[in-house]
């Protein structure tokens, strides 16, 4: 899907002037060529593998503390999801400013990162004019954004599990 990620990044970019996702996309490809569409994927899936890993470790951990019986229990899964997700979207920012910035490369004015050519070059690139603090920028939102959605996968998917194991037994969870 990181062709529609670079489209979705390049329409919401401050001051995009692109309509429709078939506009930005010819628009990009025309600019830039496919390269544009995957320049950052090797850099999503460095992100998505820790943030998964993180994501599951963070849960059943905040859930052990949280409900020591493992019982269904709709509020201790919200709670532990949403906070799963929070400490994965923190710990995984980093990445996710990297990606971001590889996929919003073609708009930038400075040369140096329109022409970034990878993770570690773009990495090079936030801290030579950044700092350390460059790899954080936007954490928050990401959390407040990531939040809800890591709390409803996890409510879902333990509910699910409660309902088979009601229905078919232990041996179906």
């Amino acid at each position: 899907m990181n062709p529609f990620d670079v489209i979705k990044q390049r329409m919401q970019v401050h001051g995009s002037t692109h309509k429709t996702i078939w506009q930005c996309a010819t628009t990009v490809y025309r600019a830039e060529g496919m390269r544009a569409f995957y320049v950052s994927y090797p850099t999503t899936l460095c992100m998505t593998i820790p943030f998964t890993a993180t994501q599951f470790i963070a849960y059943e951990s905040t859930s052990k503390i949280m409900n020591p019986s493992k019982k269904y229990d709709p509020l201790t899964h919200c709670v532990a999801g949403a906070l799963a997700g929070a400490v994965a979207a923190a710990v995984t920012t980093p990445l996710d400013v990297i990606k971001t910035v590889l996929q919003t490369r073609g708009l930038a004015k400075d040369d140096e990162v329109r022409t970034a050519r990878g993770l570690f070059n773009a990495a090079a690139i936030i801290k030579k004019q950044y700092g350390w603090s460059g790899f954080f920028r936007g954490m928050r939102p990401r959390i407040i954004a990531t939040m809800p959605s890591t709390a409803i996968c996890w409510s879902s998917y333990e509910m699910a599990k409660a309902y088979f194991k009601r229905h078919y037994g232990d041996s179906a969870a």
